[in-house]
């Protein structure tokens, strides 16, 4: 048994993700894989575009054997704090082997020493000079390696998958992880690129296909037989919330540094969308991404103390028999279950993590054409697959 674990999103699981799965079996000799998916809204501050348990069925099918779910505090982080959260429920498991995650450059020595140079660069003093200038925190970050490493190290950075592999890496040296990193090349489409070859496509032209009805099937493993959920239809709702908040109240989110949340509580005030919005907080400090967690995090309640320590539980989402193998092998450090309702029981911690994701989802419900109740966070079953 050589448990593997992949950090995803899934948003939709589409050819590209099955490709990763089965070479990370044949290459690397992964017998049982754990995914830990983001749930209901997603890195990019966006709403997935279907529910997770929807998202982790598919999954199910198509390669991974148990699915956890990385909380909406951390789904909605910053990539160094997405990547924190992720690796640390993976070494709370207790029974992972090894991590595989896609990368540009296919190469995990490279991404080794990129991700000392990153290491190196946030502690130099030129990187806090970069950022007392006004340059956002990649910007500085590179300005900074610019000057101490050469070309391929600077390149590396330059490909977000590569980006996200480098907080990987950082995290597992953080939390002292045993498992091995391995990177699987990503092939055909690059991230968030419109251009496809015959059969694979990136996961954002493939919302955007199915967003505006066009059939995407061609690169996916299997259609979405589901409703889809738009950010465009939680639009009011966002704004709504933003209105009713003080200075203060944004402040307390994520990420709101350097007087932001009175760049965002006056454009919340005049704004009558959410792309006016995005576009009148927006600086040259702050990526547009980084813009939509941000508002996100707000409209969700989600504070910065939410992010101070990991993931308190783990949270099963779906699995077959051998996620069950995996169940049995494991020797967690947390508390561990298929309800949301017996995981904020547990503990202080536990009530708040699982108090956020259940107003995740009852807002999520309000993303789909037609509306959905509240209280679908306690009431919807696991998948189990044999």
């Amino acid at each position: 048994m050589k448990t593997c674990g992949i950090i995803a999103e899934y948003n939709p699981f589409h050819n590209g993700h099955k490709f990763h799965i089965e070479e990370t079996k044949r290459r690397f000799g992964a017998t049982h894989i754990v995914s830990v998916m983001s749930g209901n809204f997603t890195q990019r501050g966006d709403a997935a575009i279907c529910d997770k348990y929807k998202r982790a069925e598919i999954a199910l099918k198509n390669g991974v054997d148990l699915v956890i779910e990385l909380p909406v505090a951390y789904a909605l982080a910053s990539a160094e704090q997405f990547a924190m959260g992720a690796v640390a429920l993976l070494r709370d498991l207790g029974c992972v082997d090894m991590l595989s995650f896609g990368s540009e450059c296919g190469d995990v020595d490279l991404l080794h020493e990129t991700a000392g140079a990153v290491m190196f660069a946030q502690q130099h003093d030129d990187f806090f000079r970069y950022m007392r200038m006004g340059h956002p925190l990649p910007v500085a970050l590179q300005k900074t390696i610019e000057t101490y490493y050469d070309d391929e190290i600077i390149e590396t950075l330059t490909e977000p998958n590569n980006t996200l592999a480098v907080e990987y890496l950082k995290a597992m040296n953080e939390l002292g992880c045993a498992f091995e990193p391995v990177t699987i090349g990503r092939t055909g489409a690059g991230h968030d690129s419109d251009e496809s070859t015959e059969d694979i496509a990136s996961a954002s032209k493939i919302r955007k296909m199915l967003l505006s009805g066009e059939d995407a099937s061609a690169f996916m493993p299997e259609g979405l037989d589901t409703e889809l959920a738009d950010i465009r239809n939680l639009e009011t709702a966002i704004l709504a919330k933003l209105r009713t908040m003080s200075k203060k109240e944004i402040e307390r989110a994520p990420n709101v540094l350097m007087g932001l949340e009175n760049r965002i509580y006056k454009a919340a005030k005049v704004s009558t969308n959410l792309a006016e919005l995005y576009m009148l907080v927006k600086t040259k400090r702050y990526t547009m991404a980084r813009i939509r967690r941000i508002i996100l995090s707000c409209f969700l309640g989600i504070r910065k103390t939410d992010l101070k320590k990991n993931p308190s539980y783990v949270r099963i989402l779906g699995m077959n028999g051998r996620g069950r193998e995996i169940l049995a092998a494991a020797d967690c450090k947390l508390p561990m279950d298929t309800s949301l309702k017996a995981l904020s029981g547990a503990g202080e911690r536990q009530k708040r993590q699982a108090f956020l994701e259940e107003t995740a989802g009852n807002l999520y419900a309000l993303a789909f054409e037609k509306n959905k109740p509240c209280g679908l966070e306690y009431t919807s079953k696991p998948i189990i697959l044999p």
